[in-house]
């Protein structure tokens, strides 16, 4: 699938959109073929779209396998741009809604930062790290967004 974006705005509606549809190939297409990625979740990393593309589909199939419907949420977006290059940090609030009865599951927010690169005229995810705050007593990460 190949897409044009032309503001990083529109990468990060795609992304919202994207895992709401559990569309591993519209995700898929905002990232660039050598994509590094920092996640808290599973494995410590991911380079390139072959390994990144199993993480998401195993993410999508856990999701239709509890019939849940994933809504994400963008805040305090800050994004500074060039020409050729934008960052992006923000928190993502990942909220799970039961399919069936639209019952609110779980909520957990992540921090994220996006590094981007214009070519051929569309934005690409370069690089994408996410993070939680860690709780110096327990050892946990902290999951809301204050």
């Amino acid at each position: 699938m190949v897409q044009n974006f032309s503001k990083v705005h529109d990468v990060l509606e795609t992304y919202r959109t994207a895992i709401y549809e559990k569309d591993v190939e519209k995700l898929l297409s905002l990232y660039a073929s050598e994509i590094h990625i920092y996640d808290c979740w599973g494995s410590w990393e991911s380079k390139g779209i072959p390994l990144w593309k199993a993480t998401v589909s195993d993410w999508f199939n856990g999701l239709r396998e509890g019939s849940v419907l994933l809504e994400v949420a963008f805040n305090d977006v800050v994004i500074e741009e060039t020409s050729t290059l934008a960052f992006v940090h923000c928190a993502v609030t990942f909220t799970g809604i039961q399919e069936e009865s639209g019952m609110q599951l779980q909520q957990m927010t992540n921090r994220f930062t996006y590094g981007l690169k214009k070519a051929k005229g569309t934005w690409v995810i370069v690089h994408e790290h996410s993070s939680l705050p860690i709780d110096f007593e327990t050892g946990k990460g902290i999951f809301d967004l204050k």
